[in-house]
This record gives structure tokens, sequence and C-alpha cells, in this order.
């Protein structure tokens, strides 16, 4: 018999304040922590700062207002500028269809379709197994690899791009098929269409839009990596402009440097204002599960009804213009594919294959690896802590719908005489600060931070948040951009202030979105630090590439075991906290 009146009141539970979000939230707090004492930070017995670079730092920032224009100059810039978009442009198509056919087969659905009683799951695990190495080793190794067979050709750029990114674009399509809607496909196959007419028919049309809009990001991407590989010689602007911080040209190097913010810009506003227009709202989709409800459709740019591309005449004009580019930039680079099978080729693979047989490596050399490998790992999370940081301040003024008059922060009737200036001018300071961040290459950030530190995984560390700290602060703008504002509008005629409308009705919805984010680029943040420790950041990046320029491929097969080792376990611990967060 039970002793409980039923009319007794229920008093509901306190939520544990203990649960996985929390959980990580400590251990990320600890990280940085740690990462901050390796580095150095706030250690008396570690010198950072050289004091005697300010005088060669001041140099260079006063020659950013005297350029090099010459026109002798300017047109070695203009060729090197049309090199690197070649080189972008080819290694976004290599790495789109190898990422297309590698998404297929990565893609559980598809085995599930085709293989309905089989399975296929053993298959399925295979490719994903086969495609996670070559994108945890960054384009700047595949780029050194291929010089070493190759020689200095433009195909060493174009597929240190297509190799990695292929295998990266493979497993994000396969995760925007496999959180696409099934139910067309389910009816079609309930109907009696074969397997593959109702994945082409039935889910294809479905996740077009999320995986076009995630061509135009990675093509951004493979713009910021061909200036990188101009670092170990392969041409373009990135080639131009380590040449001139060697010879310590600061005024051709400013010449570089704002033809590259330039050629960056110019790229990422054609393809912000084609996914607009296309109606796609974001550069990067995480997957992340949101309610899709009418209530997006009052979100300024998630509304937007796509053109079509055979009425809207700049469309038309951009698809024709990306048909025409393609073939243009193969033949500018002129490509010489019979290198692949060349005698020659195969003869230096088949050599280095066999340098490359590991021996057993001593006490002494698997405890150096290990304490390069904490280096490494507390550099990618202090860059990213920075980043994600830095990223989130600024996200909000390089939002337009934020501080601009009739903003979510700024509503009509409530602006000042001089808010639309300061507006106007925090809108467009902030969205040049991110566009100079992420278009200078996280190696040319290290050099000059090597001016006034001394070398370590803080230098290291502060060239790669300033780099992510322009994607992120991008990428988090466009969520701000697209949030559900009646929240907010709400909490405005109750009389809330702007500190209490983003505590309280912008973070709560934008958070995890910021979150996912952060821990995404973490991720490519671990594989970046190869190309900091290339300039003397330190960490496992500074001895793989001093072992591949040595030839010293036995050693260079475990380092890089090590170096893949610890990209998944940052793959893996990314992933966790991304799905903490659902």
């Amino acid at each position: 018999m039970s002793l409980v009146s039923p009319n007794a009141a229920v008093i509901p539970r306190r939520p544990s304040p203990w649960n996985r979000r929390t959980a990580w939230g400590w251990a990320a707090v600890v990280a940085i922590a740690a990462s901050l004492y390796i580095a150095g930070v706030g250690r008396a017995d570690v010198d950072l700062f050289n004091w005697g670079g300010l005088g060669q730092a001041g140099q260079f920032f006063r020659a950013s207002l005297a350029p090099d224009l010459s026109p002798e100059f300017l047109a070695i810039i203009a060729r090197a500028a049309l090199v690197t978009l070649a080189y972008a442009v080819c290694g976004t198509t290599l790495s789109v269809l190898l990422g297309f056919v590698g998404g297929l087969l990565a893609a559980e659905v598809w085995w599930l379709t085709l293989f309905p009683r089989r399975g296929g799951a053993l298959a399925w695990l295979t490719v994903r197994g086969l495609l996670a190495v070559p994108r945890a080793i960054h384009e700047l190794l595949w780029g050194l690899f291929l010089i070493n067979i190759l020689g200095l050709d433009p195909l060493v750029a174009v597929l240190a791009i297509a190799i990695p990114f292929g295998a990266i674009v493979a497993k994000v399509f396969s995760e925007i098929l496999d959180e696409t809607p099934r139910a067309p496909l389910h009816a079609l196959i309930n109907s009696g269409v074969g397997p593959g007419s109702a994945l082409l028919y039935g889910l294809l049309p479905l996740a077009l839009p999320n995986l076009l809009s995630y061509t135009f990001y990675r093509f951004e991407c493979s713009l910021r990596s061909a200036a990188v590989l101009g670092i170990i010689g392969a041409g373009g602007l990135g080639y131009e402009i380590f040449l001139s911080l060697q010879s310590l040209r600061y005024e051709q190097l400013w010449t570089g440097f704002y033809a590259l913010i330039l050629l960056n810009g110019v790229v990422d506003a054609w393809s912000a204002l084609v996914r607009r227009r296309m109606g796609f709202t974001s550069r990067l989709d995480l997957n992340l599960k949101r309610r899709q409800s009418a209530s997006e459709q009052a979100v300024p740019g998630a509304g937007l009804r796509p053109s079509s591309p055979s009425t809207d005449r700049f469309l038309q004009l951009s698809s024709w213009g990306a048909a025409l580019a393609i073939p243009l930039c193969f033949a500018l680079l002129r490509i010489d594919w019979s290198q692949l099978w060349a005698a020659r080729t195969r003869r230096l693979w088949a050599e280095m294959l066999a340098a490359a047989t590991p021996a057993l490596p001593t006490g002494s050399e698997i405890s150096e690896l290990l304490r390069l490998a904490g280096l490494t790992l507390a550099m990618s999370v202090l860059a990213i802590a920075i980043a994600g940081l830095g990223g989130l301040l600024f996200s909000f003024p390089a939002a337009h719908n934020f501080f601009m008059p009739g903003g979510l922060l700024r509503p009509v009737g409530e602006q000042r005489q001089s808010w639309p200036w300061l507006a106007g001018l925090a809108l467009g300071g902030s969205r040049i600060a991110l566009l100079v961040s992420r278009a200078i290459p996280a190696p040319i950030w290290a050099l000059v931070f090597l001016f006034i530190l001394f070398p370590g995984i803080l230098p290291g560390a502060l060239a790669l948040a300033m780099h992510n700290f322009g994607i992120l602060g991008r990428l988090m703008a466009e969520v701000n951009e697209n949030l559900d504002d009646r929240p907010v509008r709400a909490l405005r005629a109750l009389g809330a202030g702007g500190g209490q409308v983003a505590l309280y009705g912008i973070l709560p919805q934008n958070l995890t979105r910021f979150l996912a984010y952060i821990l995404y680029r973490w991720e490519v943040c671990m594989r970046e630090t190869v190309i900091v420790g290339l300039v003397g950041a330190g960490g496992l990046g500074r001895l793989l590439t001093e072992q591949v320029s040595s030839f010293d491929y036995a050693r260079l097969t475990v380092t890089l075991a090590v170096f893949v080792l610890l990209t998944f376990l940052v793959d893996g611990i990314s992933q966790r906290m991304r799905q903490a967060m659902r």
C-alpha cells in the first residue's frame, strides 16, 4: 500500500550540475591552463619576449604604409596571384571529384541502400578508415613528399591540395548524405525503383544545397592552402611573400600581403553572393540537430527565396565563369599528367617506400616523440582557445543585423545620431580585421611573432590563433546573421538592455553552434601545427619538416605515425564533445 497521497505535490528534482557537458567544460579549462603553463606564460624560468626585436618589428609595420608599387614588381605580383588562383581552382576541382566518389562510398546510407540484407558495414568502415589517413596529413607535408618525387612542378601544388582535401570533402559529404532526410528515398524504393535510381532522385537532390555550399567553402580553403604551399617553392603569392621576408624587403612583402588580402576578399565576396542568391545561409553546415520550423523563415538571410540559375543573370555569369575558369587554369599551369606514371616517378616512389621501413625506436626517441607530441597538443589547444574567444567577440560587430540602425541591438527609434556612423565603422573594421587575419598564412604570422618572441610553441600558437580567428569570426558572424530574432525582439519589448539581450536572447541560441565551429577548427588546427613548425615554432611539425628535408624516411615514418595518432585523438575528443553538446 502506498503511503504517498495522490494529491501530494511532486517536487521537481534539480538537474545535477555534473553532467557530460560540465565535465567536458572543466576538462577544457584544465587543458587550456596546462597549455599556458607548457608555453611558458607566467613562468619565471622561461624567457618569452625578445625585446631586441622591437626595432625590426617597428620597421616591418612601418613598411605597411609604403608598399612597393613599382610596375615591374606589380607585374610579378599579378602573375603570382594568377598562379595562386589557378592552384586553388584546379585543387578544388580535383578534391571535389575525389570527395564526391569517396563521400558516396563512405556514406552509411549508400551501403544500406545497395546492400540492405548483407549490410556492407565492413566495407563502409574500411572506406572511412582509409580516408582518415590522407586527411590527417597536412597539405604542406604532401607538398614536401611530392617535391622529392616530382620536383618543383605545378602538379605538386595541385595534388598537395587535392589529396588531403579530397579526403576531407569525402568525410563531410558522407556526413551530409547520412544526415539528409531519407523519406523520399524509402518511398521510391518501396514503389519498386532500383537502389541506384532511388539514391539519384530521392537523396542527392535534397543533399545538393549543402554539398554546393560546402564546395564554395572548400574553394576558399584551397586558396589559403595555395598561398601556404608557395612557402616550399611551389610558386604563387606565398612564394613571393616568403622570398621578400627572407630578404627583409618589407615594402615588397606588404605588396604581396595586400594582393593576397585583395584576392581572398574578392573570392569571399563572390562566394558569399552566389550562396546568398542560391538560398544558402552559411559557408559550413556541421549538421547539428536544430529545429527546422517556420521560425527560421524570419531569420535574416535564412528565409531568402533562392534565385533560379536560369533567370538570375549573376548566377548565369558565375556558372559560365566557373566553367571557363577550370580548363583555363589547368591550361595556365601546363600540367604534365604523364609524370604520374613515368618510369622515374615509379622508381623514386619505390626507393622512398623502401627507405621508409621504420626501425624500432629507442627509449630516448620514444621519450622525445612523446614530449614533442605534448608540445604539439598544447600548441593546438592554446591556439584554438585564443581564436575561439576572439572570433566570438568579433562575430557580433561583424554581423550586419546587430549594431546597424534597425538591428537587433539598435532598434529603430533608439539609436542616436552618431550611431549609424559608428556602427558602420565597427562593421567594416571588424570584417576587414577578420579578412586580413585569415588571408595571411599561419607560417607568415609565425615569422612576424618571432620578431618579438623567442622560438617555441607560443609564437606558433599565436600564429595559428591569428589565422583561425579570422575564419571562426566569419563563420560565427554568419550564425549571428541567421539568428531567429523573435526571442531577441521579445526581450527588447520587455525593456531588456543590450547586454541582457546578448546574454539571454542570443548566446543561448548560438553558443552550441559557436562551440561546434571551435571544435571543428581545433581538428584543422591540429593538422596546421605542421606548417608553423616549418618556421621553427616547435612541436612535431618542426621534426617532420626536418626529416622530410633530410630524406630521413625511416624516422619520418615513426614521427608521422605519432602525428596521425595524435590527430585521431583530437578528432575523437572533438567528436565526443560535439555529441555531448547535442
